[in-house]
Formats: C-alpha cells, sequence, structure tokens
C-alpha cells in the first residue's frame, strides 16, 4: 500500500513537471493563479477510487496468504506425519517419500513467488490507472481553471516545503475526482 501511495505522489509530480513543460507563454487575463497544489496525502485519504483499490489489494494479499498458510499448514502435516513413520518404511519408501515432500516444498515455494509476482503486477496495475485517471482530470480541471501548473506537496515526501493555502485546489481535485469515480460506476 506504500508503494502505491508513493506512486501516486511522483504520477502527481510527473505530471506538474509535463504541465509546466507544455505551459505556454501565453499571458491569461484572468486574476486566476498559475502555479496551484494538491496535497497527495489528503488526495489520497479521500479519493473513493484509491479507497476503492486499497481495499481490492488487500483483500487480494489477504486471500493469497490465506491460501499459501492453508497449503503450507498441509504440507508441515504431510512432513510431521513422514517423521513419525519413517522408522517404519523401507529405504524405498523413505527416499520416494522425500522426494515428493521436497517436490511439494519446491511448488509451495514457487507458488509463494507467483503469487508475490502476480500482486506486484496488480498493483502495478493500479498505480498505472490511478495516474491516468488523476492526470486526465487534472488535464481538464487545469485548463477550466487556467492553472498552469499543479504541483504536489506531501509530509512524507516533501517537495515543496511551502504553499500558500489560496493555492491548494486539493478539495477540489477530490470532489471532482469522486464526482467523475461515482458517475462511472465505481470504475
Amino acid at each position: 500500500m506504500r508503494s502505491l501511495a508513493i506512486a501516486s505522489i511522483i504520477v502527481l509530480a510527473t505530471f506538474a513537471a509535463k504541465a509546466q513543460n507544455a505551459a505556454t507563454p501565453a499571458a491569461t487575463a484572468s486574476a486566476a493563479p498559475s502555479v496551484v497544489f494538491v496535497n497527495s496525502d489528503s488526495l489520497l485519504n479521500n479519493y473513493a477510487y484509491f479507497k476503492a483499490v486499497k481495499v481490492k489489494l488487500q483483500t487480494l494479499t489477504q486471500k493469497a496468504q490465506d491460501e499459501i498458510t492453508v497449503k503450507g499448514q498441509a504440507f508441515q502435516k504431510k512432513v510431521a506425519n513422514y517423521q513419525k513413520t519413517a522408522n517404519a518404511l523401507t529405504p524405498a519408501q523413505k527416499a520416494a517419500t522425500e522426494k515428493k515432500l521436497a517436490a511439494e516444498q519446491q511448488n509451495l515455494q514457487e507458488l509463494q513467488q507467483n503469487t508475490g509476482k502476480q500482486l506486484q503486477e496488480i498493483e502495478l496495475a493500479e498505480n498505472t490507472t490511478l495516474y491516468e485517471k488523476i492526470a486526465i482530470y487534472l488535464k481538464g480541471f487545469t485548463k477550466e481553471k487556467g492553472y498552469k501548473i499543479v504541483l504536489t506537496y506531501s509530509k512524507s515526501s516533501p517537495s515543496m516545503l511551502y504553499g500558500d493555502d489560496s493555492l491548494d485546489v486539493t478539495k477540489d481535485v477530490v470532489a471532482g475526482l469522486n464526482e467523475e469515480y461515482t458517475k462511472s460506476g465505481g470504475k
């Protein structure tokens, strides 16, 4: 989850940099500031889509951990059973059982690795979608409001040391993102 939050901070910073590079020198006649900021901590804590993704990832992670735990416990029971009965087995039976247990242990380790990799891929895909949703929204938001640059602020990773509260558009951005999320049926 921390990596998802860090990724969203990077997303906002990247968007700000792109907006700065794409800014045109044409002056606007409005009194709107050209540079504003979004508090990424507040954005993530209040963006319904992010909350849903966070719950989804936690659920998938817990389900995977539960599955691995159940299979690990079943494997441990087989090992314990083998250890209890090993003295009664012939050398050929011992070798066959040990080979079978080693293969099961290898399969369990591969399951753990594959599950971890799948969860990382899902998280990466969700981070990409989060970035796209925020970037698309901010592109329209900045155009509508006449802003040229949207910076990001986070207490956990401050890339901006200070911003006057009048330049903080976090509430407007969160409200707009949540409205779009609701309109899309939670997708």
